[in-house]
Order: C-alpha cells, then sequence, then structure tokens
C-alpha cells in the first residue's frame, strides 16, 4: 500500500476501496446501465479526496469507460440525433470553460436535478392516457438541449438529465439510445480534456491513479453494457425514467444542500 501511496491519490485503503466502488457503478452507467450510478462517481470518491482531486481522477478514467463502450456498442446510433445535439454540446463546454470560475455548481446542479423530476413527471402523465408516441427530431430542440447537456457537464458533471430530455422522447430501440448516448458523450469528454488540461487538473497521480483502475473500468462498462443489451424495450424505458428520478432527487439534494448549508 505505502508503494501505491507514494504514485497514486490511493493514500490508504479507505480511498483506494472508495476509487474501487466509484469506477464500478460508474462503469456500469457508461455501459448503457442509466444515469444515476455515473452521479456516485464523485460524491464516493470525495470520502477519501477533495471533490476538485475526484473530478480531475474519473475524467481519465471515463475515457478509457468511452473507448470501450464505443466499442461494446458499435454499429448502433443514430446519426440524426448527434447531428443534431453535439454543436449546441461544443459551445455549452465552451461556455462552462468560460464561465466557469463564476457560475454556481450548486445552483447548476439544483436546476439540472428539478428540469428532471419536471422531465419525469410530465413522461408519467402523458403516459397515463396510454402509449406516447415518438417525438420528432429538431434541430431546435437538439442544439439547445445538447448545448445544456455540454455546460452542465463541463460545470457540475450533470450531462445527462439535459441530454436525456431531448434523447428519450424519440423512442428508439435500446440498443440505438444507448449507442447514441455513447457517442455523444464520448465527444463531450474528449472536447472537455482541453479546458481541463488548461485549468491545471492533471497531474502525475492522478493519470497514475486511473491507470491503476483501468481493469475495474474495463470489466464493469462490459457489464453494463451486456446487461442492456438484454433489456426488452418495456423494461428499459421505465428503467431510465426512474433513473433520470433518481439523479433528479440526488442533483435537488446536493444543489439545496450546498446552497443552504
Amino acid at each position: 500500500m505505502q508503494a501505491v501511496a507514494g504514485l497514486t491519490l490511493f493514500s490508504d485503503v479507505t480511498s483506494l476501496t472508495a476509487a474501487l466502488v466509484a469506477v464500478f457503478l460508474v462503469g456500469l452507467s457508461k455501459g448503457g446501465l442509466g444515469g444515476a450510478f455515473a452521479l456516485m462517481g464523485v460524491p464516493i470518491l470525495s470520502l477519501a479526496m477533495s471533490p476538485v482531486q475526484a473530478a480531475a481522477l474519473l475524467l481519465p478514467v471515463l475515457l478509457m469507460m468511452d473507448a470501450v463502450s464505443l466499442w461494446a456498442w458499435r454499429g448502433w446510433f443514430d446519426r440524426a440525433t448527434l447531428w443534431h445535439t453535439l454543436p449546441g454540446a461544443l459551445l455549452g463546454i465552451a461556455l462552462g470553460g468560460l464561465t466557469a470560475a463564476y457560475t454556481p455548481e450548486a445552483m447548476v446542479r439544483l436546476l439540472v436535478g428539478i428540469v428532471a423530476l419536471g422531465f419525469v413527471a410530465r413522461m408519467v402523465l402523458d403516459r397515463r392516457g396510454g402509449p406516447v408516441a415518438p417525438r420528432g427530431q429538431s434541430a431546435t430542440r437538439g442544439t439547445f438541449w445538447g448545448g445544456v447537456a455540454g455546460f452542465t457537464s463541463f460545470v457540475a458533471h450533470a450531462g445527462g438529465p439535459p441530454f436525456q430530455v431531448y434523447a428519450l422522447p424519440l423512442g428508439f430501440d435500446p440498443r440505438i439510445y444507448t449507442g447514441t448516448t455513447v457517442i455523444f458523450f464520448s465527444a463531450v469528454n474528449v472536447v472537455k480534456l482541453v479546458p481541463y488540461a488548461a485549468l491545471g487538473q492533471f497531474n502525475t497521480a492522478t493519470l497514475t491513479s486511473a491507470l491503476v483502475l483501468l481493469p475495474l473500468a474495463v470489466g464493469s462498462t462490459l457489464l453494463g453494457a451486456r446487461i442492456v443489451k438484454h433489456l426488452r424495450a418495456e423494461v428499459f424505458y421505465p428503467l431510465m425514467y426512474g433513473m433520470i428520478g433518481l439523479v433528479g432527487i440526488k442533483l435537488v439534494w446536493d444543489g439545496l444542500t450546498a446552497l443552504l448549508g
């Protein structure tokens, strides 16, 4: 343990255990199993290191997971969704990089949480009257929600709900939806590298720590993908909406706790 502590951010067994649990949950999410698990990464790591270190450690781990997810979901994606959302996401990331020092993360998390809960509530009410027809593509909506996802992903690591607000009502086959989501956030995470590096978030210890976590990152991501590929649409979509609800509750709680604490 002393040898590991000298080269990584893991100073003791507690910090290493927290990292392993966080990476396992995030990996399940990156494989396609909802977004609630992904939000647990930074909070769990923050039990053993500073939130800034936790966020910096997770980004290279996320990139590893993205590479595995891209392979696991190769061939499954919707080109129109990416075309409509990625340009906005790039603008959102740029805006986040320029305003990160002035943007209250707690307020962003609170607002995203409210949006997520409102979205789930609306879908529940709509489905009370029976099945809801899939919504069509829209360049305007796609650019807007893609931009919100890029901005909130950079500022508060909470880009999932805004993207899902646009993508879930399109009603894709679960595999198409998951593969499209994987490509979107893989692109977002790659672009985030530039401003994160400019802000001095990476060092040798951070990158070495990420390398130690590589085997678990790969294994948990493949496990998440394997589970999702065996889910029927009538199981997948209620699961996803349930996950968004949990994400919304978590974000609202985090935002209110930080603002009122």
